[in-house]
Order: C-alpha cells, then sequence, then structure tokens
C-alpha cells in the first residue's frame, strides 16, 4: 500500500491530509480562516499566507497523528504549486520541499485545480477518462475534457466573472456575509425562482464561453430597486446560473464525443440545485452524473495527495526547485479568450 501526504494552501484553507493508493482517507485536517476574513467580505492575500504560515506545520504533525504515522512511513509529498494566492502556495510548496528533503521522499507539485478535477475518482473507482468536467469555484468556471493525467482539453471558460465570485459577490449585496455562497443557497430555498427577471448571460449564443458579471450586475439593480424580496432575488439569481450552466454544457457534450461520465467538482459543486440540474442534464444524455462527496468539493488535501498519487504511480515527481506559480491553466494550448486575461 502506498501513502501520499497531501498539502493544500492556495486560498484560505490550510490543510493536509493522509491518502492511500487504495482511495481510502486515513487522516485529513483543515483549518478554516473564515473568521479571520469575515470583517472584509473577502479573503485577504497577507492575512491568509500569514495564517498559512502559523497553521501547516502543526496541522501536518496533527494529521500524522489522527493516522498513528511517520513521516517515514509516507511514500512521497504532493503540494499545490498553483493557481492561488502566491503567498499561501509557496508556504504549502516550501513546506513540503522541506519535508521531502529531510525524508528523502518524492516531491509532487500538484496543479490545484487538477486536485479539484481528478477528486472525483478518489470518490469514485469505477470513473474511467476521459470525462467531461465542469469546474465550479470561486476563482475558476471551465468545461473541460479529462482525458488523463495532466491531458485536459478546454472546451469553456468564463469571459469575466467565475461562478463562486458571483454567488460570493451577490450574496454580499444582499447582506448575507461570508462565505456568501452557502447562505444565497439556503435563502434560494425561501423564494420564487422566477419572480426576479434576470438576465442568463450568454445562453443559446455559438460562443462557448460563460459571464457572469452582467448577471451579478442585475442582481445589484434587482436590489436597489426595492421591488423584490431577498430570496426571490436569491432564487432568481440561482436559477439563472443553473440555466447557463446547463445551455454551455449542452454545447460541450455535442462537441466532446464519447465521454464515460458528466463530472462537476469545484466549491460551487457542493450546491444542491446545480447537483440536481446537472444530473438531470446527464440522464438526458445516458451518462452518469458523478461528484464527489460534500467535503472534498470545497478546497481540501485530499485531492492534493490523490492527484499526487496518480502521478506517483506513473512514475512522476518534480525537483525540489520546481517554482510556485500563481497561474497554471490545465490546457496551456487552449486559445486565449475575448475578457477573460488571466482567468483564462
Amino acid at each position: 500500500m502506498r501513502i501520499v501526504l497531501g498539502i493544500e494552501s492556495s486560498c484560505d484553507e490550510t490543510a493536509a491530509a493522509l491518502v492511500t493508493d487504495e482511495r481510502v482517507i486515513l487522516a485529513q485536517r483543515i483549518a478554516s480562516q473564515d473568521e479571520a476574513h469575515r470583517p472584509y467580505g473577502g479573503v485577504v492575500p497577507e492575512i491568509a499566507a500569514r495564517a498559512h504560515a502559523e497553521r501547516l506545520t502543526p496541522l501536518i504533525e496533527a494529521t500524522l497523528g489522527d493516522a498513528g504515522m511517520t513521516l517515514d512511513q509516507v511514500d512521497a509529498i504532493a503540494a499545490t504549486a498553483g493557481p492561488g494566492l502566491i503567498g499561501g502556495v509557496m508556504v504549502g510548496l516550501v513546506t513540503a520541499k522541506a519535508l521531502a528533503m529531510a525524508s528523502d521522499k518524492p516531491l509532487i507539485a500538484v496543479n490545484h485545480l487538477e486536485g479539484h478535477a481528478l477528486s472525483p475518482r478518489l470518490a469514485d473507482a469505477a470513473l474511467e477518462y476521459p470525462y467531461l468536467l465542469l469546474l465550479v469555484s470561486g476563482g475558476h468556471c471551465q468545461i473541460l475534457l479529462v482525458e488523463g493525467v495532466g491531458s485536459f482539453r478546454r472546451f469553456a471558460t468564463t469571459i469575466d466573472d467565475a461562478l463562486g465570485e458571483a454567488f460570493d459577490k451577490s450574496a454580499k449585496v444582499l447582506g448575507l456575509g461570508y462565505p456568501g455562497g452557502p447562505a444565497l443557497e439556503q435563502l434560494a430555498l425561501q423564494g420564487d425562482a422566477k419572480k426576479v427577471p434576470l438576465p442568463r448571460p450568454l445562453k443559446g449564443s455559438a460562443e462557448p464561453h460563460f459571464s457572469f458579471a452582467g448577471l451579478k450586475s442585475a442582481v445589484l439593480r434587482a436590489k436597489q430597486s426595492g421591488e423584490y424580496s431577498d430570496a426571490d432575488i436569491a432564487a432568481s439569481f440561482q436559477q439563472a446560473a443553473i440555466d447557463c450552466l446547463v445551455d454551455r454544457l449542452r454545447g460541450a457534450l455535442a462537441k466532446a464525443g464519447k465521454v464515460n461520465a458528466l463530472v462537476v467538482a469545484g466549491g460551487v459543486a457542493a450546491n444542491k440545485a446545480i447537483r440536481g440540474a446537472l444530473e438531470e442534464l446527464a440522464a438526458g444524455h445516458d451518462l452518469p452524473f458523478i461528484a464527489p462527496p460534500l467535503g472534498l468539493c470545497t478546497d481540501n488535501a485530499a485531492m492534493i495527495a490523490w492527484a499526487g498519487m496518480e502521478r506517483l504511480e506513473r512514475g512522476q515527481s518534480d525537483p525540489l526547485d520546481v517554482a510556485a506559480r500563481p497561474r497554471w491553466p490545465l490546457d496551456p494550448e487552449a486559445q486565449a479568450v475575448r475578457g477573460a486575461g488571466v482567468k483564462a
């Protein structure tokens, strides 16, 4: 049995996990920074990096202790090397380098997005390549054909805001605080999704990409009008977002060819209404719908450990001078998208 220690520190979650090649999570610890960032309504990079530096080493020690293991019993050390807030990424990667050097273990630098993309395979051993993936988080909204480890074809990305960002900023408009996405989802349960006439940007367009900036602005105008309840605005926003996702995915499924499943991953994949709509879409295409457990949707170290395991099993590792990367596209050959800039 092989065991990989995973380290995640790309944003505001400090995390460590131990995962086996049999898809067993032996131990996992996550230290949230929500309270530190709540007064600012979003993540402050300097505060996040400092918290990672303070928490990571004792968190790793505690994770090893939970499993009753020492570092000598680990076969490799995997850490997020990007993309993300560069201060936090550097804390995690430097820590992993020190542990790898001290223990003479392989170092595996993991793309955080690949961690999300492969996380459904940690939860479901039956999921085989290729599969069509909707990757939705606070910083990314992409449709990708996952052909294998390190092999991705991007079909769509956002030309402005990611969906998770639109959820959080819309929640802020509604006074729901931080983190806003889960709070908006709960409020939407009390509202009428047909009450507020919100746009569906790019729906029906031949262009394959996403756009959520206009939808977010429409939420602000609806709130300022005073004509609608917050619950109705939340429900209408969520339904508009779902309609955009389903529309874009239909187009991607038509282009993808034969795939083994429709898969969703990333923090926004925890949204139950989105999961329900995608499950219905998959059924209409005679495809299984696969989503990781809720605990593997948001940022976590188990997904980093598993991505490291998939690479370790293929004989892949990285030198100790591998660099942290604030930007790291899964498909570097994908064409640049108008308006997307660094978010592509």
